[in-house]
C-alpha cells in the first residue's frame, strides 16, 4: 500500500522546528565551536569571542530568546523518497506555520512583498522559499534552515570556464572569504557548489550547510580538497567576528555534480556563527 505525505505534517514540522531553531545553535556547531575555543590561545581574543558566542547560545536557549536578531528567512526543503507519495497541496500550510512561528516567538520579520518593486515588510516573514527533492526509497525528511541576511549576502555565483579548474575554484573560495567573511558573522561553514548549471549550483552550495559540521565529503578526493580549502581559508588570519586569529572558518562543505563541458558553475554559501536548522524525518524507510 503506497504511503502518502501530509501537509498538514509538514506545516507543524515547519512550527516546531522554527521555534527551536531561532533559540538553539545546532548541535554539532556548538561542539565545533567549543572544539575551537579549547584549541585556540589561552586568554587569546579568538577564544575570548568564542567563548562569547557559546554564552550567548547558553543564554538563547535557556531564555527562549533568538540567537540573533536576524532571525532570517524560512527555507524549507523536504526530501521525499520515490516511492512515498505527495499530494499536490504538500507545502499549503507552510506558510501559516511560518507566520504563526515568528509571531508566537516574538521573532523578527525580514520578508519583504517584492525585491524590486514594493520593498514594504509582509509582516510575517512569509513567503517560506520551499523545495522539493525526490531520493530513492520510501523515507521522508525535512530540512528547516533560517537564513540571516548577512551571510547570503557574503555569498556569490561565478561561472567559471573548464580550464580554471580546481585552481579556479579555490580562488574563488578564497576571494569571498577575503572580501565577504567579516560581514558574515565569523567563524563560519562554507558551502561549496561546484557543477550543475547556473540556477541549480546555489542549491548545491546551500545543501552543503546541512551536513554535520566537519563531517567528510563523500569521496576521497572531495574531503582532501575541503580540507585544503579550510586551511587556506584560516590562513588569511580573519578569526572570529573579523577580530584576527583562528578559524575563519569551522568547515568547508563541497558538493559537486555534473555539468556542461563547456561550464564550471561555482557557488560559495557561507553559514554564519548562528547556525540555525533542523532536520526532521516525517516518514522512515519501510
Amino acid at each position: 500500500m503506497t504511503r502518502t505525505l501530509d501537509a498538514s505534517a509538514v506545516g507543524a514540522a515547519v512550527y516546531d522546528a522554527i521555534r527551536q531553531c531561532a533559540v538553539t545553535l545546532r548541535p554539532d556547531f556548538r561542539k565545533a565551536v567549543e572544539a575551537a575555543r579549547d584549541n585556540a590561545e589561552p586568554e587569546s581574543r579568538a577564544a575570548g569571542v568564542l567563548g562569547r558566542i557559546l554564552e550567548n547560545a547558553a543564554i538563547a536557549q535557556a531564555d527562549n530568546v533568538p540567537l540573533c536578531q536576524d532571525t532570517g528567512s524560512v527555507w524549507v526543503c523536504l526530501e521525499v523518497g520515490e516511492e512515498l507519495a505527495v499530494p499536490g497541496n504538500i507545502f499549503s500550510q507552510v506558510n501559516d506555520a511560518v507566520a504563526r512561528a515568528y509571531t508566537d516567538g516574538r521573532l523578527r520579520m525580514s520578508l519583504v512583498h517584492d525585491a524590486l518593486f514594493n520593498r514594504a515588510n509582509t509582516g510575517n516573514n512569509t513567503p517560506a522559499f520551499c523545495e522539493l527533492k525526490l531520493v530513492s526509497g520510501s523515507s521522508a525528511t525535512l530540512h528547516v534552515l533560517l537564513k540571516g541576511g548577512g551571510s547570503d549576502n557574503a555569498s556569490r555565483v561565478v561561472m567559471l570556464a573548464p580550464g580554471a579548474g580546481a585552481d579556479g575554484v579555490r580562488r574563488v573560495v578564497l576571494d569571498c572569504v577575503r572580501e565577504k567573511a567579516a560581514n558574515a558573522c565569523p567563524p563560519l561553514v562554507i558551502g561549496l557548489g561546484v557543477g550543475a548549471t547556473f540556477d541549480k549550483v546555489a542549491g548545491l552550495a546551500k545543501h552543503a550547510l546541512l551536513r554535520d559540521v566537519g563531517s567528510p565529503a563523500a569521496s576521497t578526493e572531495a574531503a582532501a580538497f575541503e580540507e585544503e580549502l579550510l586551511t587556506e581559508v584560516n590562513a588569511l588570519g580573519i578569526g572570529p567576528a573579523a577580530l584576527g586569529g583562528t578559524p575563519t572558518a569551522l568547515a568547508v562543505h563541497l558538493e559537486t555534480a555534473p555539468c556542461h563541458i563547456a561550464a564550471l558553475p561555482v557557488a560559495v554559501n557561507m553559514g554564519c556563527c548562528a547556525m540555525r536548522s533542523a532536520s526532521i524525518e516525517l516518514a522512515k524507510g519501510a
